[in-house]
This record gives C-alpha cells, structure tokens and sequence, in this order.
C-alpha cells in the first residue's frame, strides 16, 4: 500500500447482487485512482448487520459514507478530488 492509496470499505454480505455490482464497478476505477477496497461481510458481525443490513452495499471512507446500492460515481470522484486539494 503506497502513502497515498486509499482505502475504501465495502459494507457487504455474500450472494449479494448489488454488492458485486459495485465492487466491479469500483474495479474499473483502480486504473485510475490509488485505492484499495476492504471488503466487509456484514453478517459476521451483528452489529454491522442491525446497523446496515437495509442499505447495502454501503461504500465509506473511514466514517464518511461515498454511496449505497450503487455507485454513485460524482460522490466517488468528490472523494479523490477532495483528497487531491488537500
């Protein structure tokens, strides 16, 4: 992981349609941008699963929530401009 990569959290569970969707839709970005996706599967922790099993797959940098259901691309990009200007 270089100093610069992100790292992104995919709120998940398997066999998740929208999920992969999305993760896929991210993959086509890596060319682009420096990040990395950790991928979380919300039904091993029941917190995580209470707290966002209605709105996955949920895409947050650390706290702040990019997008769910799907990817909402101008949101997605919001994040590396941002970052870029700093």
């Amino acid at each position: 992981m270089s100093e610069t990569e992100l790292v992104l959290s995919l709120y998940s569970r398997a066999e998740c349609h929208l999920c992969e969707e999305m993760l896929d839709a991210l993959k086509q970005w890596q060319n682009r941008f420096d990040f990395r996706v950790n991928v979380i599967d919300i039904d091993q922790n029941s917190s995580l699963t209470e707290r966002f099993a209605a709105r996955i797959p949920l895409l947050a940098l650390g706290d702040i929530e990019i997008c769910e259901y799907f990817l909402d691309e101008a949101a997605f990009l919001d994040i590396f401009e941002s970052k870029n200007s700093l």
